[in-house]
């Protein structure tokens, strides 16, 4: 099969408001904040800088879409379904490439002409067009020149193409530019302007965070972002009585630098079991793994609810904080 060109790179163009175009609606089967959330924004930064549209840190250079990301491998191999964000006519459909991550290796040379992967593009009313990427292979459910329903099943999140971890990337055009769906029509620079392109129903219109977490979890041993990318919450063995060591972690986005994360362990009585107080970071984090824990007593864990508190501060203000628990 040729390649097409499913994704390009070009700085999003900003245009005027437009009464004929329908709303779109989230792409993807999942809850935000539960089992998935938003990973990178669009650039709308025409130079080799790069910004979100709150003039944020979440995107990077030249990124024109919005990253929905699921939570691991074992929630994208379960089956997440990709969705028509609004009613319209399939143009072009990709399939076929596998579901590997780029960091492995001789993948980036092999996706140098797939760099979206698996996918499609729907035409919708008022010159709007949606793109689809980094589906699953031979999950994909329309064919060119069929008509889809908004909500319509599509295809399933996959890891094909140019990523690392399962996600859904999005891109948004009007009349063949990139556009940016939570700020249509914003000027250049303009911080927070322009207005949503998701119908109020998709839960996206009000979904940016600065800073978030994406999982946590609890462990019987240190925990690795690859781990991590691939169980998850549900960590493997799960921590009983006879674990041998107890380690909270957490998975967070859209760190700065300069943030300071904690992360206290507490036992049933109330009593600190584990401190990371981490140093300040030294730059921005797209992503970023803190855990902490500690060994099994002598006298073995006692019975109850085991409590981990975390928060980022940014200066002298938090700005993410996530309390999660475990009983044994």
């Amino acid at each position: 099969m040729k390649p097409w060109p499913l994704m390009t790179l070009a700085a999003p163009v900003l245009l005027g408001a437009g009464s004929d175009m329908p709303k779109l609606g989230k792409p993807i089967a999942c809850t935000l904040g539960k089992d998935c959330a938003i990973q990178n924004y669009t650039d709308l930064d025409p130079g080799p800088a790069a910004s979100d549209f709150r003039c944020g840190s979440r995107t990077y250079d030249g990124h024109n879409g919005t990253d929905f990301r699921l939570h691991s491998m074992d929630q994208q191999r379960r089956g997440v379904a990709v969705l028509a964000a609004a009613d319209g006519k399939v143009l072009r459909v990709r399939d076929g490439v596998p579901d590997v991550s780029v960091k492995e290796a001789g993948r980036s040379e092999a996706v140098a002409q797939a760099m979206c992967g698996n996918g499609l593009v729907i035409e919708h009313a008022g010159g709007l067009e949606t793109q689809y990427c980094h589906m699953a292979k031979d999950s994909i459910a329309v064919r060119p020149g069929q008509q889809v329903k908004a909500g319509e099943r599509i295809g399933l999140v996959g890891l094909s193409g140019n990523t690392e971890y399962p996600h859904l990337h999005m891109t948004v055009r009007k009349d063949g530019k990139v556009v940016d769906p939570f700020a249509y029509g914003a000027a250049a620079g303009q911080c927070g302007g322009g207005r949503p392109l998701w119908s109020a129903d998709s839960g996206l219109a009000g979904a940016y965070r600065p800073g978030e977490v994406l999982l946590t979890g609890f462990a019987t041993g240190p925990v690795t972002i690859a781990s991590a990318r691939e169980h998850g919450e549900a960590q493997q063995p799960a921590p009983d009585k006879s674990a041998p060591a107890l380690v909270a972690f957490v998975q967070a986005m859209g760190l700065k630098a300069g943030d300071v994360q904690r992360l206290i362990v507490t036992g049933p009585d109330g009593s600190v079991l584990a401190d990371n107080r981490a140093k300040p970071l030294e730059s921005d984090k797209a992503e970023w793994l803190i855990f902490t824990g500690r060994k099994r007593p002598a006298t073995g864990w006692q019975a109850g609810r085991y409590e981990a508190r975390y928060e980022v501060r940014r200066g002298d203000k938090p700005v993410v904080s996530e309390r999660f628990s475990v009983t044994l």
